[in-house]
C-alpha cells in the first residue's frame, strides 16, 4: 500500500476540477488514492464534454424546430450542469472523506 500524500486533501480537490485534474495526476504519482480520483475526474470531464458538444449542436437545431421546444432544452441545459455540478461537489466530499463516489456507467471506466 502507498503512503498517504501530505497534499492529498488539495489534490482531491483539484482533481474534480476540471483540467486542473492533471495536476494530482502528474505530481501525486505514488497516493494511488489520489491516482484513482484523478482518473475519475478527468473521465467526468471527458464525459460532460462529450455531453456539451452534443447540446450545442442540439440547441440551435432546437430553435429552428420550435421556439418552445429550444427554450425546454435551454431549462434542461441548466439543470443538467447543475446536476454536473452537484455531482462533483459529491465526489470532493467523499474524497475528503477517505470514500469514493461511484457515478454508474462512468466510474467503471476507471482503472
Amino acid at each position: 500500500m502507498t503512503e498517504a500524500s501530505p497534499n492529498r486533501s488539495v489534490m482531491i480537490v483539484l482533481a474534480y476540477l476540471w483540467p486542473l485534474a492533471l495536476v494530482p495526476l502528474l505530481i501525486e504519482r505514488e497516493d494511488a488514492e489520489v491516482q484513482w480520483h484523478a482518473r475519475h475526474g478527468l473521465v467526468l470531464m471527458a464525459v460532460e464534454a462529450a455531453a456539451a458538444a452534443a447540446l450545442a449542436v442540439a440547441l440551435p437545431l432546437a430553435r429552428f424546430a420550435a421556439f418552445g421546444l429550444g427554450s425546454a432544452l435551454l431549462a434542461a441545459t441548466v439543470a443538467a450542469w447543475s446536476a454536473v455540478c452537484a455531482v462533483h461537489i459529491a465526489a470532493i466530499v467523499r474524497g475528503l472523506n477517505g470514500d469514493r463516489l461511484i457515478v454508474p456507467g462512468i466510474s467503471g471506466r476507471v482503472r
